[in-house]
């Protein structure tokens, strides 16, 4: 997926889907929302994809709305806390960003006092990026938050096959 359309499937928060009964028929010949053929399009993985994504990043956002974190922001706090000195390169190569969108997000974590700039110890055009003990908690509080979301989310799945969903998505993107 490109990076804009990434970036506004998880930046764009959705109301909840309505689960009430379709409309009965009005008699105007209209179709209700029950009897429209939506099968072409739920044989696409990208349909599929993004219906399956949208209804996570929806829990997600209200479940880090607390935290103040969108998903890239919980993405790169993630990446900090399990990699410490991680360059701002390397997580625009992980997560597909390009750098002038990180910056102003590094700024703003930095701002918050979640993370750290310091010497890189190999590389003296560089600099390791560190969480700060607020950052670490903040980290481990969300991801905490993260790991259970995922687990509501995906209750209707065994662990295997979440494990060979997962699996299988990394195939379609990595490649």
């Amino acid at each position: 997926m490109p990076e804009t359309t990434v970036a506004n499937a998880l930046r764009r928060p959705r109301a909840p889907r309505n689960t009430a009964p379709p409309p009965a028929d009005t008699g105007t010949g209209e179709s209700s929302a029950g009897d429209i053929d939506t099968s072409y399009l739920e044989s696409l993985l990208g349909y599929n994809a993004r219906r399956a994504a949208l209804s996570v990043i929806t829990i997600f956002l209200q479940r880090m709305a607390p935290y103040g974190l969108r998903p890239v922001d919980f993405s790169v706090l993630t990446l900090i806390a399990h990699n410490p000195g991680i360059t701002s390169r390397q997580i625009c190569a992980a997560l597909d960003i390009l750098p002038p969108n990180l910056v102003g997000m590094i700024k703003h974590l930095q701002k918050r006092e979640l993370i750290e700039r310091r010497p890189h110890p190999t590389d003296r055009r560089a600099q390791g990026l560190h969480l700060t003990p607020s950052g670490k908690k903040l980290q481990r509080d969300a991801q905490a938050t993260a790991t259970s979301l995922e687990q509501g989310a995906t209750h209707a799945l065994t662990p295997a096959e979440l494990k060979t969903l997962i699996q299988l998505l990394k195939k379609v993107y990595r490649g």
